[in-house]
């Protein structure tokens, strides 16, 4: 049984405050990835960065001083170019999910993990740093043509630390 983490797919990492032509860019091939899962009958989960009003006053906010995902604005909401029906959500407070990492291992016959979205650099790889310490024998495959990072450069950086970490990346030119 496989799993599908798409993580922090939302318009304020697409084409909002934080957004990238590459971000926008991976849309396309996110929804097909989603459509090949949900055709297979495997699970869908997305993440969703979720912060309050008071996020310049948190840790993260001092660091990117640049409001993003306040939770109920558009920013916060996951691309409409997705389709979330039938799937778990799961709101994070910071850039890796403990609860995603228990979501994934309750289940004991997933045997892969496959992630995808927003940023490889930052969200994207603390999760799957989350997912292979909690279940280390379970397979995490990275899809690099549906991720996309702050920076071209911080996306292939992270994809090569990721492998380093016997984590499997497909999909890299």
């Amino acid at each position: 049984m496989k799993v599908l983490a798409v993580i922090d797919m939302q318009n304020d990492f697409i084409d909002g405050a934080l957004g990238t032509p590459e971000a926008a860019a991976i849309v396309p091939a996110v929804a097909r990835r989603i459509e090949e899962f949900r055709s297979a009958g495997w699970d869908i989960v997305f993440t969703r960065d979720t912060h309050g009003e008071d996020y310049l006053s948190t840790m993260e906010g001092r660091k990117l001083p640049v409001p993003h995902c306040i939770r109920g604005t558009h920013g916060w909401e996951i691309s409409s170019a997705l389709d979330t029906t039938g799937c778990t959500i799961i709101d994070k407070p910071t850039f890796g999910s403990y609860d995603l990492a228990e979501y994934i291992a309750a289940d004991p016959k997933t045997d892969e993990v496959v992630l995808v979205g927003l940023c490889t650099d930052i969200c994207v790889i603390s999760n799957a740093m989350l997912i292979k310490a909690r279940i280390p024998e379970t397979k995490i495959t990275v899809d690099a043509e549906c991720c996309a990072g702050v920076t071209p450069e911080s996306h292939n950086n992270a994809l090569e630390a990721m492998k380093c970490c016997h984590i499997d990346v497909i999909g890299q030119g």
